[in-house]
């Protein structure tokens, strides 16, 4: 099973002005997307998401400010991952590849009880 994951980290809060800045981020709503190579008996591939905000500052960015107009989802994403770290995003990708597995072999069922 190979899952491939994608962030979504376009929704963000800024800050209007601050400093001499506008539209200064300050915190991302980030969500990871995973899909599995497998699909279902309908053709659909499996998934999984998750989601959660990251608060940054501009010493989490770096001293080069970028203006909103220039930020993109791969910009951003590079953010949260770096300060987030590496073993925080390997845990997050294992979660979703346990909740895909979980849902191709299920450990578990849910059964109503006939009368």
């Amino acid at each position: 099973m190979a899952n491939t994951y994608n962030w979504d980290c376009k929704t963000v809060d800024v800050y209007p002005t601050y400093e001499e800045h506008t539209d200064t981020v300050y915190n991302v709503h980030w969500r990871i997307n995973a899909q599995s190579d497998q699909q279902d008996a309908e053709g659909n591939h499996y998934t999984s998401t998750v989601y959660g905000t990251q608060s940054l500052s501009l010493d989490d960015i770096g001293t080069d400010f970028l203006p909103f107009a220039d930020l993109t989802n791969e910009i951003v994403t590079g953010w949260v991952e770096s300060i987030m770290g590496e073993e925080e995003v390997a845990n997050l990708k294992s979660a979703l590849d346990s909740k895909i597995a979980e849902e191709i072999t299920p450990t578990t069922e849910t059964k109503t009880i006939g009368e």
